[in-house]
């Protein structure tokens, strides 16, 4: 699925290069009349796979171990983003703009402001020193934000928290049947608010979209954005739990590009087209051409793309540099943003995730455990893709 996640990625920088350049519409909005714009859709899809893979991860490790395993892909990389955008590109833009760094430091909310309210996935601090504030007063940027692509990851989050109750409570190896149960609620949920009635008080009532705090440190949360990003991870979760009742079918993988594209254009995306989407990216998982598979499987620099992508295309555009056209900012932000992921990746994600069996006993050499695979090894690569369908 490495190809797979560095195209959503990608996609990702491609959709908010032109809201974020030239202050356009994303790509994608006018085609699914204002349902969902690519950046969105590419998102929908990062939860899809998410829900198989972290699925996949739960139903294996005991519980410590599997948020021990999840904060180390998640945070170690977030963190040094934060750090680099706060204390490197922040101050440069800052001196960019003043011609000094006199003021930087004690401008309020500043750079350590930036890492204490978004330290743990929370989010909300969008501007350092007033670096994109001044950069809109001259005209230059349209977002406040220095870093708006991070607003999923504490959904993300709290899709790992369901995932690790789940498994907790046995759901995951005993009861799948109750995962079916919570992605049906979550699909009906979503059927009834296209419907014009949210689940609860009055339809379209306006407190159904105010934002509430489940957990403090994540800062706030949009219900409505729960279940439609919980559906999607959902989704994927069940293709992980049932795979073996999957069948992969190149029909019915044509017929969910055609039922993806016709939801777009016509209507009910998240109710028809995103049931479809997930298919869709399980069928590609699978059927892709080996040489694509290999993309990815090594060296996985989806995350830091996402991560890095709005805060190389905010600074190009801090600096002026949008003034050269679309295609030479989007070359740039891409090459910025693919550079950034793989020092990232190699640096900082990589170095992190081999903590992974810390306090961990491994068996000596001479025990059955030390000669069996490992279950992530063979579910992982060009097997995760027939596995996950059940056959090739």
């Amino acid at each position: 699925m490495g190809f797979i996640r560095l195209s959503l990625a990608t996609a990702v920088v491609v959709s908010h290069a032109s809201v974020l350049g030239f202050g356009d519409t994303e790509f994608g909005l006018a085609f699914s009349h204002h349902q969902t714009t690519l950046g969105t859709l590419s998102v929908y899809g990062f939860f899809v796979l998410s829900g198989i893979l972290v699925t996949r991860s739960g139903k294996r490790l005991p519980i410590g171990r599997f948020l021990w395993h999840r904060a180390l892909r998640l945070l170690p990389g977030l963190w040094v983003c934060l750090a680099v955008t706060a204390f490197l590109v922040a101050p440069f833009l800052y001196w960019r703009q003043q011609g000094t760094l006199y003021g930087f430091f004690g401008h309020a909310p500043g750079p350590l402001d930036y890492l204490r309210s978004n330290w743990f996935v929370a989010f909300e601090q969008r501007d350092i020193s007033g670096v994109i504030a001044t950069a809109r007063e001259s005209g230059l940027a349209t977002s406040p934000s220095v870093n708006g692509a991070l607003w999923s990851l504490r959904y993300e989050v709290l899709c790992y928290f369901g995932v690790a109750l789940l498994a907790l409570t046995g759901a995951l190896a005993r009861a799948r049947r109750v995962v079916l149960l919570i992605a049906a609620v979550l699909g009906w949920l979503v059927v009834r608010e296209a419907a014009g009635h949210p689940f609860w008080s009055g339809a379209w009532d306006a407190s159904y979209y105010e934002s509430i705090t489940l957990i403090p440190a994540m800062g706030s949360v949009d219900p409505d954005v729960i279940v439609y990003l919980g559906f999607a991870f959902a989704l994927g979760t069940l293709i992980e739990l049932y795979r073996e009742r999957i069948p992969v079918s190149d029909v019915l993988g044509a017929a969910s590009v055609l039922t993806l594209l016709a939801t777009l254009y016509f209507g009910y995306f998240y109710t028809v087209g995103l049931p479809a989407l997930a298919y869709l990216l399980l069928w590609l998982a699978i059927r892709l051409p080996k040489p694509f598979r290999r993309i990815g499987a090594r060296h996985d620099y989806s995350y830091g793309i996402y991560i890095y992508g709005f805060v190389v295309e905010q600074s190009l555009v801090v600096l002026g540099l949008a003034r050269w056209g679309f295609w030479p900012y989007l070359a740039m932000a891409l090459a910025g943003t693919l550079l950034a992921a793989a020092l990232s990746w190699h640096l900082v994600e990589r170095p992190a995730m081999k903590l992974k069996d810390l306090g961990r006993k491994r068996p000596g050499p001479g025990s059955p455990a030390a000669a069996a695979p490992e279950p992530e090894k063979v579910l992982t690569g060009a097997g995760a893709g027939a596995g996950a369908g059940g056959k090739e």
